[in-house]
């Protein structure tokens, strides 16, 4: 998978490699409401670098020492 600085959208199949899963766990995320916020066109499934990372900063948790 190549993810360059201007590309918008992200094709399911890219999506689970970045994430190591399987696009059956993005499938079973989607029909849960869990996940990025997605797209259907022609029937394919993609998904904006924009909701991605929004996606990915309210997953982040804090750590470390206090």
């Amino acid at each position: 998978m190549r993810l360059d600085e201007d590309r918008q959208f992200i094709a399911e199949a890219d999506l689970a490699f970045r994430y190591g899963k399987a696009v059956r766990t993005l499938q079973r995320w989607r029909a849960k409401g869990y996940g990025p916020t997605f797209m259907r066109i022609g029937g394919s499934i993609f998904y904006r670098l924009e909701d991605i990372e929004e996606f990915e900063a309210r997953m982040r948790r804090g750590g470390g020492s206090q």
